[in-house]
């Protein structure tokens, strides 16, 4: 090979490292990193970011674990020093609290990159593949069943709706056996957002967070059991995961019952839900949701179940339905959540 060869294949490499992170930036991303290394301090963020005082003391987070309190300060000193915590001494007590300027990457690694790497998402690649190619006669069928089946809607309405909702599960979902219905259900709830009168009706409330397969699905449920059909819940997920995760699912299953708890899949969030909406609860997506004129919006900092321990689990369920029941006194008068 000659030197103009080798030159010529070193500038056509050379774009593409150019792109990558500097030595600085990363050296420091590295060492935030390096910092979170450990399952404890991982947990201790977990705490101060979802406690809704926005903050947390050392003896709130000493019983996360059976260590001592100076441990538990060693640990908090270690997040503080790459600039995730900041703290203030009241008293005999040093209070933590998430910096404002790493809200967004606390957020992002609590709701979106722990719930993907704690799931299981592994798959048979060549069988999915093979099953995606004959799925596209079976949505087309569907759609022109329910074209006719909601003849007062426009067709290609409907048409377009179905193979834009197979094309938001398909993304993210993990078995493609189930696929066909969940189309169905997820465009039949699309088409009666879209054709929804606000003004008319029972309230609507729609639970939005990162992968839709904890604390928005649970949430939605305890919704749907309490207010006995005098409210209505939805949920939906800025990046859907595959699968509900077991620890929800199982709650689900306790709430719903076996039968409605096996069926619930996460769905991608679209407009059309946050315009039917009355209520909309973000729970740890950051500013994902469209602003609607009209709809109302709250944003609730609660623990994710799919990490959380068993007794933690029963923690954020307890916290989520304290949290319906007043989203509920709200929305309805004369009514008894029991």
């Amino acid at each position: 090979m000659t030197d103009t060869a080798l030159i010529t294949d070193s500038e056509a490499c050379a774009p593409s490292a150019s792109h990558a992170m500097g030595l600085d930036a990363a050296t420091a991303v590295a060492g935030t990193l390096k910092s979170l290394s450990d399952p404890l301090r991982l947990r201790m963020l977990s705490a101060i970011a979802t406690d809704p005082r926005g903050e947390a003391c050392v003896c709130d987070l000493a019983e996360l674990a059976d260590v001592s309190q100076p441990t538990v300060s060693h640990h908090l000193k270690v997040l503080k020093e790459t600039g995730m915590l900041l703290s203030e001494r009241r008293g005999t007590w040093v209070y933590y609290r998430i910096a404002p300027a790493r809200r967004g990457a606390v957020t992002a690694l609590l709701d979106a990159f722990a719930p993907a790497a704690a799931l299981d998402t592994t798959e048979d690649d060549a069988e999915r593949a093979e099953a995606l190619q004959a799925m596209d006669g079976r949505v087309t069928h569907l759609a022109e069943e329910l074209a006719d089946e909601l003849s007062d809607l426009n067709r290609d309405l409907v048409t377009a709706i179905v193979r834009e909702s197979y094309a938001g599960l398909v993304r993210s979902a993990k078995l493609t056996q189930h696929m066909i219905p969940l189309t169905e259900r997820f465009a039949r709830q699309r088409l009666a957002d879209l054709t929804r009168d606000r003004s008319a009706g029972v309230p609507q409330v729609l639970f939005v967070c990162v992968a839709n397969a904890g604390r928005s699905q649970l949430a939605a449920a305890l919704v749907n059991q309490l207010a006995g059909g005098t409210v209505i819940a939805r949920s939906a997920g800025s990046t859907p995961a595959s699968d509900v995760h077991p620890h929800v699912r199982s709650l689900l299953v306790e709430i719903e019952g076996e039968q409605e708890a096996e069926t619930a899949f996460p769905k991608p969030l679209t407009d059309d839900a946050v315009r039917a909406a009355d209520v909309v609860v973000t729970m740890g997506c950051g500013d994902v949701c469209p602003i609607i004129p009209g709809v109302r919006y709250e944003d609730w900092a609660v623990g994710d179940p799919a990490l959380a321990s068993p007794d933690g689990v029963a923690a954020i369920r307890d916290d989520i339905e304290s949290r319906v029941r007043e989203l509920l006194a709200t929305l309805t008068e004369g009514t008894n959540h029991d």
